[in-house]
């Protein structure tokens, strides 16, 4: 039986909508009818100012001036019946009111073309996103793969979360990041990493060399030089100086072997959903600095191996995940949570994580978009 309201969510809103304004009218008419019975020295039509404020809350100009209008015609009856139009008290009453309505009308006006403002640049970045992250296929090789994007309510702070997969002749290779900021600042970042992965996720046999590749698509443009003082040419970038990044995980897991490789470039670890009901952080040893800080960092990348059998997922995530807070402030407790949820398929481990995630943070909003990507491996492989 489906309990959910009838109606689509659009006619659900109109109903809302409706009920909001019928609260307006109620009032002017409750007020117009106590005040003409109410005993001479009881005054209530100052609380008519009530109708058109309230209705410049959530309402445009139009019915904002409509209701102002009907609340002072309320109050020119009103003095009508309990005394005359020229009666001094009633005509400040009038004049106040006229005035007030004016104001609020003004208020929603503006108003209403701010929020056209951020739907027009939300809608903006929401297109050049989805142009951006493709969605990833069902069935990748030997693999089955689950991806969700949840985006944060925050007006147009669009951010700059990403993933992608690419097949080579023997693997499958996967990249999850988040690039610093919001915005479509972070979405051209972000397609900026995407588009290197794309082009040389075939190409590169060795997952260190393609990461490699990623820090040199992304570090020339973390730096302007024409920022940079004569004095300090030649100096070199300084650390701190507004220098952008991208955290991010490159695996490569093969066809043939029950493991994956992975490169860890300051991103939160995967979690490995064990068959026995276990949730396991593939922490690597030695983890890479972020893309686009690595040449403030000496060392090569470094690449480890993990199990990774049949039956097995993988849960990619960003920290849009784990900075979720509930009304306590309390982060939302990943590892437990998805280690129930061992056993199922990808698709349900994200039905269950999205469901759970937003009910976590109930009451409030993801702070910072989130992207999950959860692989399974289906076949037993091949051990040579």
């Amino acid at each position: 039986m489906d309990l959910r309201p009838p109606g689509t969510p659009r006619q659900r809103s109109e109903r809302v909508r409706h009920a909001q304004l019928a609260v307006p009218f109620a009032l002017i008419a409750a007020v117009t009818v106590v005040d003409i019975l109410a005993p001479p020295d009881v005054h209530l039509g100052p609380f008519l100012v009530a109708a058109p404020a309230l209705t410049a809350s959530f309402r445009g100009p139009r019915i904002t001036a409509f209701v102002g209008l009907l609340a002072v015609i309320a109050q020119v009856v009103v003095s009508a019946v309990r005394t005359t139009l020229t009666d001094l008290n009633h005509t400040f009453q009038t004049i106040a009111l006229i005035m007030i309505s004016v104001f609020v009308t003004l208020f929603a006006y503006l108003r209403e073309e701010h929020e056209k403002e951020l739907m027009q640049l939300r809608s903006v970045a929401e297109t050049a996103q989805q142009v951006v992250l493709r969605p990833l296929r069902d069935r990748i090789g030997p693999l089955r793969v689950a991806s969700v994007y949840l985006a944060a309510a925050a007006e147009a702070r669009i951010g700059g979360d990403l993933y992608a997969a690419a097949r080579t002749a023997t693997s499958t290779r996967l990249i999850i990041g988040d690039v610093r900021g919001k915005g479509l600042d972070a979405v051209g970042e972000a397609a900026l990493v995407l588009g290197a992965f794309r082009a040389a996720a075939h190409q590169e046999a060795d997952l260190r060399r393609l990461v490699d590749y990623l820090e040199g698509a992304v570090a020339p443009d973390l730096y302007d030089s024409t920022a940079l003082d004569d004095e300090d040419e030649g100096a070199g970038p300084r650390a701190g100086e507004d220098e952008g990044f991208t955290t991010a995980a490159v695996l490569d897991i093969p066809d043939d072997e029950p493991v994956l490789h992975l490169v860890s470039c300051g991103h939160p670890p995967p979690l490995l959903l064990l068959r026995e009901g276990r949730a396991v952080p593939l922490e690597v040893a030695r983890p890479s600095p972020p893309l686009g800080l690595a040449g403030l960092v000496d060392g090569p990348v470094a690449a480890q191996t993990f199990a990774f059998e049949a039956g097995d997922v993988l849960l990619l995530y960003t920290d849009g995940v784990l900075e979720a807070r509930d009304r306590a402030g309390d982060f939302y407790p990943l590892t437990e949570r998805v280690a129930g949820w061992s056993g199922l398929p990808p698709q349900a481990v994200l039905d269950h994580l999205c469901a759970d995630l937003l009910a976590h943070v109930v009451g409030s909003t993801l702070g910072d978009d989130a992207a999950m990507v959860a692989i399974e491996r289906l076949d037993r492989p091949r051990r040579p």
